[in-house]
């Protein structure tokens, strides 16, 4: 059975006072993902998603936006106050529901200010009350503070075999 994403509605607070109001994504935010891409860098990007990206095809968004909530869990963070995004975080379990890959990107100038943490925290207990056993990421060795943040969280790192820029990390649950 799916677990209810209304269950796992968030209002946090960000390290400036900033309110921040985080739930499961939606078909119709796929509205929000225009002005949000634009006002993340490229490098930001790129630690996203692997590669140099210009920008999102409209197919990939609504990827994003359509979750299968047995298999995935798709959070976005909004601003309290004007409900842009702020980011976005995910988790895709394996084909056996044992473990699932994350994923987190925080719109470039909010980063510093404690979203991304909080956006791994709910990961983590959204992936332990659904009974997975680990989750798992990619993470480019050029991406000190994600690594940073892995490396305190109890995250295993250890060098991809296949590619010499890319850290493997897993946290068992």
């Amino acid at each position: 059975m799916a677990p209810d994403p209304k269950a796992w509605e968030r209002h946090l607070t960000l390290a400036d006072g900033k309110p921040v109001y985080v739930r499961a994504i939606r078909p119709e935010d796929e509205a929000l993902y225009g002005a949000f891409v634009a006002a993340v860098t490229p490098e930001d990007a790129r630690f996203r998603f692997l590669v140099p990206i210009r920008e999102l095809s409209r197919s990939l968004v609504s990827y994003f936006t359509h979750v299968d909530y047995a298999h995935a869990m798709a959070f976005i963070a909004l601003d309290g106050a004007s409900g842009d995004m702020l980011a976005a975080a995910r988790l895709h379990n394996d084909e056996a529901n044992a473990s699932a890959e994350y994923a987190i990107i925080v719109r470039s100038d909010i980063k510093g200010r404690g979203l991304g943490r909080q956006l791994m925290h709910l990961l983590i207990d959204y992936a332990r009350g659904t009974g997975l056993r680990a989750i798992e990421g990619k993470v480019l060795y050029e991406n000190k503070a994600m690594l940073h943040m892995c490396r305190e969280l109890g995250f295993a790192i250890a060098s991809d075999p296949r590619n010499a820029a890319i850290c493997n990390v897993k946290l068992s649950l």
